[in-house]
């Protein structure tokens, strides 16, 4: 956060998320602790996602200045419907995993220990299935709705870039560096 954003789609992070994005085999989450802003938005692009009973997921960047990223503010709302997508993108309160079961962005909330070997026993079942029908029934469940996600990503990533160099977004780093309350009562 106290460096100059990488400009561009060519950025590392957007290479990641596009190569999640346009990954063809499943992709299977484990989450055993903290997932926050990213971490908990790249469950939006897993196939698979097991949580712990201890995993705390956020989604803060309004309270930091930003605004949602890589396709949130689409895959959200249609996830969740738009109220509790609205208290987790606008409000940013802290979940635990049971409440991302139930709100339909994990599969399952598991005892710390186990979610990592539940994760591994999920994706060694593709090895006993057919590798092209599980590629192209992806592909399917997808198609529906990727160039949607595409579109909301680049313009999430304008906004995004541009609140970066914001004075509210300042003012939040700085008041997370020196650990204190941001005062915004000056925007």
């Amino acid at each position: 956060m106290s460096r100059p954003p990488s400009n561009g789609m060519d950025a590392p992070v957007f290479q990641f998320m596009f190569a999640l994005l346009d990954c063809d085999n499943p992709v299977i989450a484990a989450v055993t602790g903290a997932a926050i802003g990213i971490g908990t938005t790249m469950l939006l692009h897993c196939d698979f996602a097991y949580v712990s009973d201890e995993a705390r997921l956020a989604m803060p960047f309004v309270g930091l200045g930003l605004v949602p990223e890589f396709a949130s503010s689409l895959l959200l709302p249609q996830l969740m419907g738009q109220a509790r997508a609205a208290e987790k993108l606008l409000l940013g309160d802290p979940f635990t995993g049971a409440d991302a079961v139930e709100v339909g962005l994990a599969n399952a909330v598991l005892p710390a220990g186990e979610v990592v070997n539940h994760a591994r026993r999920v994706a060694e079942r593709f090895n006993s299935l057919p590798p092209g029908a599980v590629r192209e029934a992806k592909k399917l469940l997808r198609a529906p709705h990727i160039e949607a996600i595409r579109q909301t990503i680049r313009a999430e990533a304008e906004l995004f870039a541009a609140r970066l160099r914001s004075p509210e977004a300042m003012e939040a780093f700085q008041a997370f560096f020196q650990k204190r309350k941001p005062d915004f009562s000056k925007f």
